[in-house]
C-alpha cells in the first residue's frame, strides 16, 4: 500500500511541476519551436516513465527494439491490456510516439497538455467529420517522419487476453504507408489494474519484426494487415 501511495505521489507531483514546461512549449509553437520543445518534453516524459517503473519495482524485459526505425515514420501496433502500456511504451520505445486518445481526455487538466505535447490526437468517435480530420492529422504526421501508437483492440483487455482487432483502426498505417512494428506487451495488467495496487511483477515487451505496409496489396489491405499483425502479436504473447 505504501508503494502505491508513493507511485501516485510521484506521478502527480512530477506532472504538476513539469507541466509549466508544456505550457511554455505550447506558447512557443507559433514561433516554430514546437518540434524542439516536443523533443525536450519527450525526454522528460521518458525519464518520468522510467522512474515510475523503478519505483514500482517492475522487472521489464525488452526485446526487438532494433526493429523500430530511428527516423522514418512508424506505427507501433500494440495489444492493450492496461493503462500502464502507455508508460511502458514511453519508457522503452526510444521514439517520440503519439497516440489517438478519446476526446474526453481533452478535458482533463494537465493530462491533456501532456498528450498534445507528446504528439497525441483527440478523437471524437461520434462526429464523423472531426474524426476524419483527426486521422488526417495523424496521417500527415506519419508521412512527415513521426510516430504513432495504435491499439487496434479498441479498448483495454484487462486480463482477458488478446481481443479481436478493429481493422479500421489501422487506417493511419494503411493510408500513410509507413512501416508497422507489432508490439506485444505481456502482463502489464498485473502491475496495477489487477487489484489497483502497485505490484512489482515482471513485464515483457516484444517489438516484433517490422511490416512494410506498401508491400501489402491495396485490395483488402486492412483485413490482411489486421490478420497478419494479430497473428504476430498472439505468437509473441504466447512464447516463453
Amino acid at each position: 500500500m505504501i508503494k502505491t501511495i508513493i507511485c501516485f505521489f510521484h506521478a502527480a507531483v512530477s506532472m504538476v511541476f513539469v507541466t509549466p514546461l508544456g505550457l511554455i512549449a505550447t506558447l512557443l509553437s507559433p514561433l516554430g519551436l514546437r518540434k524542439q520543445m516536443s523533443v525536450i518534453m519527450y525526454y522528460i516524459a521518458m525519464g518520468w516513465a522510467l522512474l515510475l517503473i523503478k519505483v514500482i519495482g517492475c522487472k521489464v524485459t525488452v526485446t526487438g527494439r532494433e526493429n523500430i526505425p530511428k527516423k522514418s515514420g512508424v506505427c507501433l501496433v500494440s495489444n492493450h491490456g492496461s493503462i500502464f502500456d502507455i508508460v511502458l511504451l514511453l519508457a522503452y520505445s526510444r521514439r517520440m510516439i503519439g497516440f489517438i486518445a478519446k476526446k474526453e481526455l481533452l478535458f482533463i487538466p494537465i493530462l491533456n497538455i501532456w498528450i498534445s505535447i507528446l504528439g497525441g490526437l483527440f478523437l471524437d468517435r461520434k462526429n464523423g467529420r472531426k474524426a476524419i480530420r483527426t486521422f488526417n492529422k495523424g496521417i500527415a504526421r506519419l508521412k512527415d517522419g513521426g510516430g504513432m501508437i495504435i491499439f487496434p483492440e479498441g479498448h483495454r483487455s484487462r486480463g482477458q487476453g488478446l481481443l479481436p482487432f478493429h481493422p479500421g483502426a489501422l487506417k493511419l498505417a494503411t493510408q500513410s504507408e509507413v512501416v508497422i512494428v507489432p508490439v506485444a506487451i505481456k502482463d502489464s495488467y498485473e502491475v496495477f489494474e489487477r487489484n489497483y495496487r502497485a505490484n512489482p511483477v515482471p513485464v515483457r515487451i516484444t517489438f516484433c519484426k517490422p511490416i512494410n505496409t506498401a508491400d501489402i496489396p491495396v485490395t483488402g489491405r486492412k483485413m490482411l494487415l489486421s490478420d497478419q499483425i494479430y497473428s504476430v502479436i498472439k505468437e509473441a504473447l504466447s512464447s516463453d
